[in-house]
């Protein structure tokens, strides 16, 4: 709508100006016309640094979130088959529960579409942990250890991607714990990375 509102000032930009050129009006309506010019020129010449000022604001916006993504640890990325994805568990769910936040349940809404062109092949939603053991407060909820902690977000994740119009019968969960870590648990950084969630296309089954 901006781009079209500068095209049409222009235009009218351009009839005024040959209304002044053709030289059979009046006095008074060629300074009511120069007047209108005068205006139009102005406020086609403003709507233009505000476009601008718009386009620069917005550039501004998207590299400070860029860089804000780049320093987050727990950043959706493309998985290095380039047919899954990959969420930190940290921004799904609150620490010690696999019931998903809200801001989670955001991520994974937005994730949902892209899985759409996938629906003729299974999806497989793989859970990982850390290895700090459990708590008790999770044990008191039956989750004795990071294999059955991983498997509760693998579910909680698929069952919010059916919700989202994934096919139930193409989806499924798994928990693998510990198992294959991205980086050392030995650091609070490396055991952030190893807390995930991966939604990818399931390997084909032999025959």
């Amino acid at each position: 709508m901006l781009i079209w509102g500068l095209q049409r000032r222009g235009l009218l930009l351009c009839g005024l100006a040959s209304a002044l050129l053709v030289g059979c009006v009046s006095k008074g309506t060629y300074h009511d016309l120069e007047n209108k010019y005068t205006t139009l020129q102005g406020q086609y010449t403003s709507l233009q640094q505000s476009s601008a000022a718009q386009a620069a604001h917005h550039a501004a916006e998207l590299a400070a979130l860029k860089q804000e993504l780049a320093a987050d640890k727990g950043h959706v990325g493309r998985l290095q088959d380039a047919l899954g994805y990959t969420v930190n568990s940290d921004l799904l769910f609150p620490s010690g529960s696999w019931e998903m936040s809200k801001p989670g349940q955001e991520i994974i809404a937005k994730l949902a579409p892209r899985l759409v062109p996938f629906q003729r092949s299974k999806l497989l939603v793989n859970g990982y942990t850390d290895n700090a053991p459990v708590g008790r407060a999770l044990q008191r909820k039956g989750v004795t250890s990071n294999a059955v902690l991983s498997q509760k977000r693998a579910e909680a994740v698929m069952q919010y991607l059916i919700t989202q119009g994934v096919k139930p019968d193409m989806i499924a969960a798994r928990g693998l714990g510990e198992a294959d870590p991205l980086a050392s648990n030995a650091t609070a950084q490396g055991r952030a990375q190893n807390r995930r969630v991966e939604v990818t296309v399931a390997e084909p089954t032999a025959p």
